[in-house]
């Protein structure tokens, strides 16, 4: 069986360099374009299910794909990003500028920190993992389109990788990773895999 994690294409708000957590921003016309390009690339892969958080961005990136498959999408809400609380709508540069304190615990200690009125790491794994149980008990090759967090929170479960590490398992927009279950052990085949982008639609959010 196997798993593609996709994270969604750009957004406004990942040019802009803004943090969008669980607010509902649409797809930038870059974003539609990657997630074009990405459909490509999967069109001929063996995808049985797809599922997807229902926030816009991660939705819209499913339909684009399912163009080439024409499976029932099944929303979790699970799947959606982590809840950044008071920092919804910030920009980094503002971020950098006033939460240095913040900042450095995120870096050095990530999961001892909760979001101002948000989740912690810790909570966003539990319900992003509630839904993967559920995905991989079907024993089907599925697609599943999320977020970076949501993502790098389920590969850090996957892998048995400490919480602490997930900056290394945080992916690019439009990205798929591919997860493969054997008998002998869980492999994975491909890690924030973008080639099938151009490098002039390569956005960094």
């Amino acid at each position: 069986m196997q798993l593609i994690l996709i994270r969604h294409g750009e957004t406004l708000w990942n040019k802009e360099g803004r943090i969008q957590g669980i607010s509902d921003v649409e797809l930038s016309t870059v974003g539609i374009e990657q997630a074009r390009l990405l459909a490509l690339s999967l069109k001929d892969h063996p995808i049985k299910a797809i599922h997807t958080s229902p926030l816009k961005r991660a939705l819209k990136t499913a339909e684009i794909i399912n163009e080439f498959h024409r499976k029932e999408i099944h929303t979790h809400q699970d799947l959606m990003e982590m809840d950044q609380g008071d920092f919804e709508g910030v920009s980094f540069k503002k971020l950098i500028a006033c939460e240095k304190d913040f900042l450095n615990k995120w870096i050095t200690d990530p999961v001892s920190v909760q979001m101002p009125n948000g989740e912690s790491l810790t909570q966003l794994q539990e319900r992003a993992w509630r839904a993967m149980e559920s995905i991989i008990n079907k024993e089907e090759n599925a697609l599943v389109v999320a977020h970076n967090f949501t993502i790098a929170a389920i590969i850090c479960r996957i892998k048995s990788i400490n919480l602490n590490e997930f900056l290394n398992a945080c992916v690019g927009n439009a990205s798929k990773t591919i997860v493969s279950f054997q008998k002998d052990g869980i492999f994975i085949e491909a890690f924030n895999d973008r080639s099938h982008l151009p490098q002039d639609i390569k956005s960094s959010g």
